[in-house]
């Protein structure tokens, strides 16, 4: 199957087989995909928690207005942005670029200047909702890569995001829940999977230039 195939095949799942759990190879394949999302300027300025525990899973239902595909995926993601973006974030950055490239730190000044100077120019709130978006380019890396490998995935933006945070402590880590997405595999019986994709007509979503 091409991607495009696969894209065709994928679905917003809202009914999970809770019998059908990923393989630690198909998990680890989907977190390698994440790793390598784009992001700005290469920061990640998010962390993914992934979550297979029943009983955590079961608070988060509960913070998700019951939506059963939290609690009946293999795996929930909860894709949660870094709240203090400052100086010494931006300088660790810059630390892992030298050290993974086996560069001088000192040649990577002017790209060191660029970044604390975006981050400087903005303030908290600007750089958490800026870091929202970062969390949706990953999102959109592990909808595609779960297509990929004939996983079902299923991106939520209803649930209570301090609610989240509370569960899953991420206040105290630095972070807030920006979206969350649901994987495993449908139930035979999901309807939304059955039904023929609908989208725009190209002719009506591309403007060319």
């Amino acid at each position: 199957m091409s991607l495009i195939d696969k894209l065709q095949w994928r679905s917003a799942i809202k009914k999970f087989d809770p019998a059908k759990k990923l393989t630690a190879d198909q998990l680890d394949n989907l977190l390698s995909a994440v790793q390598l999302a784009p992001s700005s300027y290469g920061l990640q300025s998010y962390k993914v928690i992934v979550i297979r525990d029943a009983e955590t899973k079961a608070k988060l239902r509960a913070a998700g207005y019951d939506q059963a595909q939290i609690t009946d995926s293999s795996a929930l993601f909860v894709f949660a942005s870094v709240t203090n973006l400052d100086n010494d974030f931006g300088k660790k950055f810059i630390d892992l670029v030298a050290s993974t490239r086996n560069v001088a730190r000192e040649t990577l000044q002017g790209y060191e200047q660029v970044v604390l100077g975006a981050l400087n120019g903005r303030t908290r709130e600007q750089n958490i909702a800026w870091s929202h978006k970062q969390a949706y380019i990953a999102l959109g890396v592990l909808l595609s890569a779960a297509a990929d490998q004939g996983i079902d995935a299923g991106p939520m933006e209803g649930f209570d995001a301090e609610k989240f945070d509370e569960i899953l402590g991420l206040k105290e880590k630095g972070l807030t829940a920006s979206v969350i997405a649901a994987v495993g595999f449908r139930a035979d019986d999901d309807r939304y999977s059955q039904m023929i994709k609908v989208r725009r007509p190209k002719e009506e979503l591309f403007i060319h230039i």
